[in-house]
């Protein structure tokens, strides 16, 4: 039997963390892992269970506090981190420094462009320069090669995850009119949000209601622009706050270059995720619903064309704790590994 292989967890109190200590938990490949909580975060659980009484009763859960004195001892071969994004702009670095490979599901090291990410605030400095340049954005359909060999992978957005997918065969294929605009009306439950609470989350803000918030300046939209290879100005991305606890639905509209057929847009879908295990393409005129993925690690597409042939309705759904951060984290990890990317995620 091979060695199995030791991993170790920053963050796993909050919802993508602990979705992801679950998972890794349960991964046949992985012995136990280590799982840590920053010292800074306030209260100092001994055991996840604390936090999470759901996993009681499932062998030991220990929690520590971070430190790498920890993690050489153990004989670590990765590190995840789900941690805040300015802590996982210190923590890389030093990662890098230990001999770790890393993948960290904040948006530390998603993004390329230095106007992009001043959505986040970061300092430049010679060392995250130079991890920025090297790090993989992690979207194993796309970027599997890459992810293989990669010291840092950067575990995408959920709204990201959702619209890069569902258009990425297009562009790919040359087939939109990026000139006519595209169109990216999408929608999360709370848990996208993050643990720490807020006005906006409080359940007597969301709950009976619907809103709309980071409008023309949302911190995914870099990362559709630069994985798309589009322009600024022909995006629009509008995230909204759904009454719910998980799930995304992002419905996006687009004109093609030329009149087409739902056959010949299905085929080239199909064609584009040949292979990819948790891409699900839906036959028209079925499209995907929220609860198709919930607690799964799928993304399911669907499609609707106008009567004309050129304008296309794409409607992409995803679990935003699972492929849309903690299930993503491990088909990464499984690729990193060389393993098939369903371990774990069945």
């Amino acid at each position: 039997m091979p060695a199995l292989v030791k991993t170790a967890l920053v963050g796993a109190t909050g919802y993508a963390g602990f979705e992801l200590a679950r998972l890794l938990m349960r991964h046949p490949r992985l012995s136990k892992p280590m799982l840590f909580y920053r010292e800074r975060e306030g209260s100092h659980p001994e055991n996840l269970a604390e936090v999470f009484p759901q996993v009681a009763g499932n062998g030991s859960c220990e929690l520590e506090a971070f430190a790498w004195n920890r993690l050489k001892n153990a004989g670590l071969d990765l590190l995840f981190l789900a941690t805040p994004h300015e802590a996982s702009r210190e923590l890389v670095p030093q990662a890098i420094e230990q001999g770790l490979r890393v993948v960290d599901l904040s948006g530390a090291w998603r993004l390329k462009d230095s106007r992009n990410q001043q959505v986040y605030g970061f300092k430049d400095d010679a060392t995250a320069a130079q991890i920025s340049s090297k790090a993989v954005y992690g979207l194993p359909e796309l970027q599997g090669e890459h992810i293989k060999a990669a010291a840092v992978v950067a575990n995408p957005g959920c709204y990201a995850t959702s619209i890069i997918l569902a258009l990425a065969p297009l562009v790919c294929g040359g087939l939109l009119d990026v000139n006519h605009g595209v169109i990216c009306d999408s929608k999360s439950g709370v848990s996208g949000a993050g643990k720490q609470p807020s006005q906006r989350t409080h359940f007597v803000e969301v709950a009976e209601n619907l809103s709309a918030y980071a409008v023309f300046g949302h911190r995914h939209t870099g990362e559709i622009l630069e994985q798309l290879g589009l322009a600024a100005e022909q995006v629009v991305f509008t995230p909204h706050l759904l009454p719910i606890p998980r799930g995304i639905l992002s419905t996006i509209y687009v004109r093609l270059n030329q009149p087409t057929t739902v056959a010949a847009i299905e085929e080239r879908f199909r064609a584009f995720y040949g292979g990819k295990p948790w891409v699900r393409v839906f036959a028209s005129p079925k499209l995907p619903e929220i609860q198709f993925s919930l607690r799964t690690n799928f993304c399911d597409i669907g499609l609707a064309l106008a009567p004309d042939g050129q304008r296309l309705v794409l409607v992409s759904c995803l679990d935003n704790l699972m492929k849309g951060a903690a299930g993503q984290a491990i088909q990464n990890m499984n690729v990193m590994f060389g393993w098939d990317e369903r371990e774990g995620l069945h």
